[in-house]
């Protein structure tokens, strides 16, 4: 009843794999290895979403392998702290996700040894936020905005340039260098460094680690698109690495921000080193995630599946005034590119079905198995909580008929919301139908075996016809439930409580 879904990614070759490269490239370079780490370090769900059988934490238990090697220096730039800048996916401030990432590879027993402050102009908020590290037992280090970054190569290589910044002290033979957000400054960190130990007379070397998009896939595979899709707030474009056509005859993958800057970074190499390690975009990567696929038909169906989600958040987006209406062409784009629309998303029609023949929001989620299940709007529950009890009772085996909440636990949760907080709508939300399931879970056989099937939930595919409410769309993240919204409100109610 509750079948896996398939694996097209083999995770523990991917560890294994990927720690081996990066040590080889350590070895490369002798004593020191800058490796500028982007994307998510230990929840990459986008990755296991494209890629089934990558682990969300994937990349946090490779360096692990490495945790004797390494060390982790995290950057920021000091506007970001300035403006108060959001990480969309957790709603917290880059400064405060910084603290965040600190916590968590200590408690991993990694070595944080600092924390560089970028583009720093002796901002206020920076300086405060400078202080709290320091009560925190960490070292700052702050480097600086350089005029004409990053053309001016011979003012950039130079006592004015890279000379100026903090020269961060290091101990071990891999630095990660890795940051809260795109736009940090993690590569100019890495230079800056290679520049420094370059005038001290030691051997450091330089490697970007990006999984995707995937150099060794084609340009319009589906895990490429959907890379795309992910980011086109970013307006990141794949493209064939000319660099590494012209250098090797042979078609790889890239994008368009690596292989714009390629020529400068040679030029910086070239100062530093005498002659460029590398000689292509191609070349300056780890990543050995596309040797590990085992499956590309299960990886291409996962990834179409991304492109899909990505296309109906970009619309809902929109409709919330989030994003302009050019970049859900952009999204359109990429599903006509990979072959997809949105009625290949197996939830999609019977949700719609649902509200139609009801007259009021429906949701659907389709399980592990390919069982659809579909929820309604009622008096008591919204269709998203029907829909979440109705696929517990089929987890957990229990019959349809059965009441798993008495009426008395409900509607004293209907007065509290209705009576004393002043919302215009009493039926439960999701996290308040999982709250009074809990409760009668303490008295109620069926409400405890269903709370107990709460983690088969993750994976699974859910569509609703209206925008949910944030309460909502937080409660499906945290189950790992990957969520869809027709890009419209139920009611003026629903839409007063989503703003």
């Amino acid at each position: 009843m509750t079948a896996e879904k398939k694996k097209g990614f083999d995770n523990d070759l991917y560890l294994k794999t990927q720690s081996e490269h990066i040590r080889e490239r350590i070895s490369h370079f002798g004593d020191k290895l800058y490796l500028e780490f982007g994307g998510k370090l230990f929840d990459d769900y986008h990755a296991s979403r494209v890629l089934p059988g990558f682990m969300p934490d994937s990349k946090l238990r490779m360096l692990l392998q490495l945790k004797e090697d390494a060390e982790i220096v995290i950057v920021i730039n000091s506007s970001d702290i300035e403006k108060n800048k959001i990480r969309s996916d957790l709603g917290i401030t880059y400064d405060v996700d910084v603290v965040r990432l600190i916590g968590v590879f200590r408690r991993f027993g990694m070595l944080v040894s600092s924390v560089v402050l970028t583009q720093y102009e002796n901002q206020v908020s920076a300086d405060a936020f400078a202080e709290r590290l320091a009560s925190m037992g960490v070292k700052v280090y702050h480097h600086y905005r350089i005029s004409g970054y990053p053309s001016n190569i011979p003012l950039i290589m130079s006592d004015e340039g890279y000379g100026k910044n903090d020269f961060i002290e290091t101990t071990r033979h891999l630095v990660v260098v890795t940051a809260p957000g795109p736009g940090s400054g993690k590569m100019a960190t890495c230079l800056s460094q290679l520049y420094h130990e370059h005038k001290r007379g030691r051997n450091a070397g330089y490697a970007k680690f990006e999984t995707f998009p995937i150099w060794n896939l084609p340009l319009k595979h589906p895990v490429n698109i959907a890379y795309e899709a992910a980011t086109s707030d970013l307006n990141d474009v794949n493209m064939i690495d000319p660099f590494h056509l012209e250098a090797y005859g042979k078609t790889t993958v890239n994008y368009n921000r690596d292989v714009e800057i390629f020529p400068v970074l040679n030029a910086m190499f070239e100062s530093i080193f005498g002659k460029s390690p590398y000689r292509s975009p191609t070349d300056m990567g780890v990543n050995m995630a596309g040797n590990c696929i085992i499956d590309d038909d299960v990886v291409c169906e996962a990834a179409k599946e991304e492109i899909i989600r990505r296309y109906y958040i970009g619309r809902c987006d929109h409709r919330k005034g989030l994003i302009t209406e050019d970049e859900v062409y952009k999204l359109e784009l990429l599903m006509k590119q990979a072959g997809v629309k949105t009625e290949d998303r197996k939830v999609v029609a019977p949700a719609l079905a649902k509200e139609e023949a009801t007259g009021s929001p429906a949701a659907a989620m389709e399980l592990p198995d390919g069982t659809i299940l579909t929820g309604k709007t009622s008096k008591l529950l919204g269709a998203s909580s029907a829909l979440l009890l109705n696929a517990l009772k089929y987890f957990g085996d229990i019959d349809d008929e059965k009441l798993l909440m008495s009426p008395n636990v409900i509607q004293p949760i209907q007065d509290l919301k209705v009576n004393h907080f002043g919302n215009a709508n009493p039926r439960l939300h999701t996290d308040e139908t999982l709250l009074a399931l809990s409760i009668c879970a303490t008295t109620n056989e069926d409400a405890k075996k269903a709370m107990e099937q709460l983690s088969k939930l993750r994976g699974c595919e859910v569509h609703s016809t209206v925008i949910l409410s944030a309460a909502d769309e937080r409660t499906f993240k945290r189950l790992g439930v990957n969520l869809t919204c027709e890009p419209k409100y139920g009611t003026p109610e629903s839409r007063a409580e989503e703003n």
